[in-house]
């Protein structure tokens, strides 16, 4: 198997991420011939960069590039994230993995495995292992089922309230329908907003879980070089957030 090679671009934005902390949304750029990740390991030893902070700056440009996100009015209805292991997942990782879903997430969902494919969920939070020609593919993906249902029914209530208002306009009495169209014009914007303001928070709250654990599989403190060290785990729970 091939080792994965770095361009310019992408070397730079490592570095940056190993020395700085986790980086930002990275620039879409081709996969062109360059450095292998023990290169950049090596290059980070010879200036004091541990070879476990360079493989997680790597491993973490992958993930974000793996970054989806589902939508709906301009709203971040859905998160996804998906990382090429590059690798096989071995049973007992994958049970370790289970294990941290259900810490993270507050969650004990359920397992189901298929041959070489393999899925923890939990309501619309799925967790999916799948099988690639370079080992496997771990992929995140959860929408945010209750603002959505909160969103819709706004939406519709609205709708609704257009079709009273014009039919009332049409047939003279509008101003006897007004106490009414006020009324679900009201609990229609209270819907939107109440399923829209929670969205950002939580698909940020989301995105931060998802690519903490795809790093975690990704890089395995077990595999990593001699002056690996253990590395803090983040709290990542948020009881408030659904």
């Amino acid at each position: 198997m091939a080792d994965r090679r770095y361009n310019d671009k992408e070397i730079a934005a490592i570095f940056r991420a190993a020395t700085e902390g986790p980086p930002g949304p990275q620039p879409d750029v081709p996969r062109e011939e360059g450095l292998t990740l023990a290169d950049l390991q090596a290059i980070g030893r010879e200036v004091g960069i541990p070879s476990d902070a360079v493989a997680r700056a790597a491993q973490a440009l992958d993930v974000g590039r793996g970054a989806r996100s589902r939508t709906l009015l301009g709203l971040p209805i859905g998160v996804a994230r998906t990382v090429n292991l590059n690798r096989r997942l071995t049973d007992g990782e994958w049970e370790r993995l289970v294990v941290q879903l259900r810490e993270v997430f507050d969650a004990r969902g359920t397992t189901r495995s298929d041959g070489s494919f393999r899925q923890w969920t939990n309501g619309n939070l799925q967790v999916l292992l799948e099988p690639t020609e370079t080992g496997h593919r771990l992929r995140f993906r959860t929408v945010h089922g209750a603002a959505r249902a909160y969103i819709g029914a706004g939406v519709a209530a609205l709708g609704v309230t257009a079709s009273v208002a014009i039919a009332t306009g049409i047939s003279g009495h509008l101003g006897d329908a007004v106490p009414g169209i006020l009324f679900l014009l009201t609990v229609g914007i209270g819907m939107i907003a109440s399923g829209a303001l929670r969205l950002p928070r939580w698909a940020r709250l989301r995105g931060r879980q998802m690519e903490a654990l795809a790093a975690e599989v990704a890089n395995p403190p077990s595999s990593g070089t001699p002056d690996s060290s253990p590395r803090p785990k983040p709290n990542l729970r948020d009881e408030t957030v659904l």
